[in-house]
């Protein structure tokens, strides 16, 4: 399989140019943390603030109307790569942790209960614990975490045990930041939705931010109730993200944030909201960063995402392989690379991460090093921070090869 490294050339950051000769040579494996953006995104966003600039929703002449359009087509457009039932059920944030918030106060803060428990799994990214804390805390709701073992996987034991009747709520990660493991949330949300709630059925909130960009999403196949996501993490610009809610769940919940647009009638004493989408959608909206956020769903599309799911598995073995002769490296999770979705995660004995990761950036390789917004894991696995090295389509086989050698002889040039 030849990988899809011929899309690079879609990328001004990986090409040669007066304006980039910063990024010459640059191994960038820290996708994770956010992919590079195609030209063609960052032309549509662009061409929107060159042609299309108006307040979106507000006003009444034809460039207004224009760039409402632009925006609410691009809603469409997330919709459909989500496969939601109607376009109403998405709602534009800032990005998945904006909309785990949203969720936590808007639902959680009107739903849950004292003598609660919300579900939530081991290896959660900080966004999808910090709200749930809160909630429970106010609530006075329990927080019961789901188990997994080294290799990253939560056993069926663990959440056929712990859902249960006392379950309000179920708020778990697609695919890991930290092990890049993908979780069995459809299986979970079946026994969730049976069990939970005293039998009437608990809500799950599943973060997409690293599922999303790398495999196929159906919301309605996986029986999210909520799903979030991020456009950078998907070639897509930032400050945009998108939150799915079941259309039942977010009519009946109170607006996160209130202010321009949101509303239907106002006065001195009392106002009432706007249907959806647009209750949650307070104040002048990001409709550049919507197109911009609906032309990488296009661009990742016409690459398919079954072909980027297998190319983060090929590359992720090579990785893996090479990585597994190096001595005194660890990696940390499963072994199968299939399961990692291009995410490498590992430590160095000696070594802490943070020098690993400055040593690699001397040689002009790009990785993330530390917590990952997963302290309560890094303490279940026993360790502070870890290395971490994330893979794209664009992504080659010979920056695998030079990763592996240059990984290889970082305790040497350390002295040990």
């Amino acid at each position: 399989m030849a990988g899809l490294a011929e899309y690079r050339k879609d990328f001004a950051f990986f090409g040669s140019s007066e304006g980039n000769k910063a990024n010459e040579g640059l191994i960038y494996f820290d996708n994770a943390a956010t992919t590079q953006r195609p030209e063609r995104v960052i032309n549509a966003i662009a061409d929107f603030y060159r042609y299309s600039n108006a307040n979106p929703l507000r006003g009444l002449y034809g460039l207004s109307v224009r760039a409402t359009d632009r925006y609410e087509a691009a809603r469409h457009t997330v919709a459909a790569f989500l496969n939601a039932a109607e376009d109403s059920e998405i709602i534009f944030t800032r990005n998945a942790s904006e909309s785990l918030n949203l969720i936590a106060y808007s639902w959680g803060m009107s739903n849950v209960q004292a003598g609660d428990e919300i579900v939530v799994s081991c290896m959660e990214h900080h966004s999808n614990l910090l709200p749930w804390q809160m909630v429970a805390r106010a609530k006075g709701a329990s927080l019961v975490f789901l188990e997994c073992g080294d290799d990253g996987v939560i056993p069926d034991e663990e959440w056929k045990g712990k859902i249960n009747a006392r379950t309000r709520l179920v708020a778990i990660t697609h695919v890991s930041n930290v092990f890049g493991i993908t979780n069995p949330v459809k299986e979970i949300a079946v026994h969730a939705h049976k069990v939970g709630n005293g039998g009437k059925g608990a809500v799950i909130v599943v973060d997409g931010a690293q599922s999303a960009p790398h495999i196929k999403v159906d919301v309605r196949d996986l029986g999210a109730d909520f799903f979030v996501l991020s456009a950078h993490k998907l070639c897509g610009p930032m400050g945009i993200g998108g939150l799915y809610g079941r259309k039942e769940l977010l009519e009946a919940m109170p607006p996160f944030l209130r202010g321009g647009e949101m509303i239907e009638y106002v006065t001195r004493e009392d106002a009432t909201y706007a249907e959806l989408p647009h209750k949650f959608e307070a104040g002048t909206v990001n409709a550049a960063g919507a197109v911009g956020f609906a032309e990488a769903i296009r661009y990742i599309e016409e690459i398919g995402l079954d072909a980027i799911e297998a190319n983060d598995n090929r590359l992720a073995g090579l990785l893996m392989e090479g990585l597994s002769n190096v001595p005194h490296l660890h990696v940390i999770g499963n072994p199968d690379p299939a399961r990692h979705c291009g995410i490498v995660t590992f430590t160095i004995d000696g070594v802490h991460p943070h020098d690993i990761a400055s040593i690699l950036d001397s040689e002009h390789i790009a990785i993330r090093a530390g917590h990952h917004c997963a302290q309560p894991l890094m303490q279940k696995l026993g360790v502070g921070s870890t290395a971490r090295a994330s893979l794209y389509f664009y992504n080659t086989e010979a920056e695998v090869s030079v990763f592996i050698d240059k990984i290889s002889k970082v305790r040497g040039w350390m002295g040990l």
